[in-house]
């Protein structure tokens, strides 16, 4: 027959000591500078997402990509020769 321990008491001491920390030693732990794009990063990234939008639609707006697109749609659907 196996032995085993009687459970612990509650009045028992904690196994670990937890040690007091200063308020400034919990913000350096989860704050990390340079963790995301400052404002400038954001202004530039907003600015080369609007002009590659605006290449998009150029592009999308030309008679060959038009003509390209509905030929792909209309086999697609079984609608082309």
């Amino acid at each position: 027959m196996a032995t085993t321990s009687p459970p612990p008491e509650i009045d028992d001491p904690p196994t670990r000591q937890i040690e007091p920390v200063e308020d400034h030693q919990v913000i350096e732990e989860f704050w990390e500078p340079d963790t995301g794009a400052t404002t400038a990063e954001y202004a530039i990234t907003t600015l080369a997402a609007c002009g590659f939008a605006a290449l998009l639609v150029v592009v999308l707006k030309s008679e060959p990509i038009k003509e390209l697109i509905t030929g792909v749609i209309s086999s697609a659907l079984g609608l082309g020769s």
